[in-house]
Formats: structure tokens, sequence, C-alpha cells
């Protein structure tokens, strides 16, 4: 039952003297070690507002996260892609009951069934792609390559040759630190998914970017 407050420097206290008045709350952002990286909130909407935008792997963690977000920069309409049936429906709900007025088109489908996937970009033609959907946890792949590289590969292909087959606008592939000289099964089938994106750059169509996320506060 013991309270956790931050108090400022010593080089900072009045005088010499601390006050009772330096004590405050923790904030998660205290916990960065950086500077809180302050988003151009004007360029986001500027290039999502009343454009249609793909989230695969909508209903896992990153996601979800990314749907609840993209949301207030007023697309025509955000896709959610997930194979995951239970999860999405849950999430759909949730995401209903805060904003009824969302322009959600729900998805079942698996990104390594290519004509399920072109069927999709012939019905929606997405001019964003936020590619979410992949096997991520490195025990169970290390278990299971195969499947590392039927989703994390083939299916991070199929979604970048419909990209550029369709003319999106730009393609952001959520990768991994994991990818930063693999030493797992799960790290390097991000690693060549990264690479077969990012060489579709010198085509001059869509642009391809990679983030690489560690581990999330909040996610699964």
């Amino acid at each position: 039952n013991i309270e956790i407050h931050k108090v400022p420097s010593a080089k900072s206290w009045i005088n010499g003297e601390f006050s009772v008045k330096q004590i405050k709350a923790i904030k998660i952002e205290d916990l960065l070690g950086r500077s809180v990286i302050q988003l151009d909130e004007a360029k986001i909407k500027n290039e999502l507002t009343n454009k249609v935008v793909l989230v695969t792997g909508a209903a896992g963690s990153i996601g979800s996260g990314m749907v609840s977000q993209i949301a207030k920069y007023q697309p025509e309409k955000i896709i959610l892609l997930d194979y995951a049936e239970s999860a999405m429906y849950d999430f759909v709900n949730e995401l209903k009951s805060q904003n009824p007025n969302i322009p959600l088109e729900v998805v079942i489908g698996d990104i390594r069934n290519y004509d399920r996937m072109k069927r999709l970009f012939e019905v929606y033609k997405p001019h964003y792609i936020l590619h979410a959907a992949a096997y991520k946890h490195v025990p169970l792949m290390e278990d299971n390559p195969s499947e590392a590289v039927l989703t994390n590969v083939c299916g991070t292909k199929n979604l970048v040759d419909l990209a550029v087959e369709f003319n999106a606008y730009k393609f952001v592939m959520i990768s991994t630190d994991k990818a930063v000289n693999p030493t797992n099964v799960m790290g390097a089938s991000k690693r060549i998914a990264e690479i077969y994106a990012q060489n579709k750059n010198s085509l001059g169509k869509t642009k391809f970017i990679t983030t690489r996320f560690g581990n999330v506060l909040g996610s699964n």
C-alpha cells in the first residue's frame, strides 16, 4: 500500500529547500527516458481526411489502437481486416458504442489468402494501408516456423503487391525490434517482409514505410 510520487532534482528546490507543493503524481511520460514525441496533427489530418484507410490486424493490440486514433481524423472509411472473429466482434461493438457514426467496413479474412485480399482491394481501393497483421510471439514461431513465413512473409507480400497494383498512396508496415539482426524465426520473417516492402519504393508508386515497435504498454 505504498504510494509512489516524484520529486524534482535537488537543483530545482526553492532556495535549497524542498516544498510539499513540488511532490507530483507520476505520469506515464515520466518513464520514457526521453522527450515526448509530438505528432504533427495537422499533417495527419491533411493526409487521412476523406481517405479510405485499411488496417490489417485491426482487432489486435496495435491495430485496434491505430483504428481508434484514425477515427478522429474523419476518414472516408476505415477497413478493419482481421481473421480473429471473436476479437473483431468485441472490438467493433466497443468502437460503435463510443462513436456510432464511425465509417467502418469489417472484413474477416486472412492476409495469406491472395484472392480474398485482391477482392478487398478491388472493392474498397484503399489509399492507405497500415499493416499490423502478423504472428509475433517469439517462442511459438520457433516451434512453428512455416506459419511465421506464410503469414509474416507471404501475407505481407500479398498486401505489398496489391498496394502497388491498385496504386495505394502509402503503405506503413508495422514491424518489430526483433527484426534488427534477427536471431529468431519471428524476427527473421519480419525482416524479410521489411526488405520486400522497402524494395518496392524503387517503383516510384506507393510509398513504403517501416516502423519497428518494441514492447508496447497495454498490448497482448
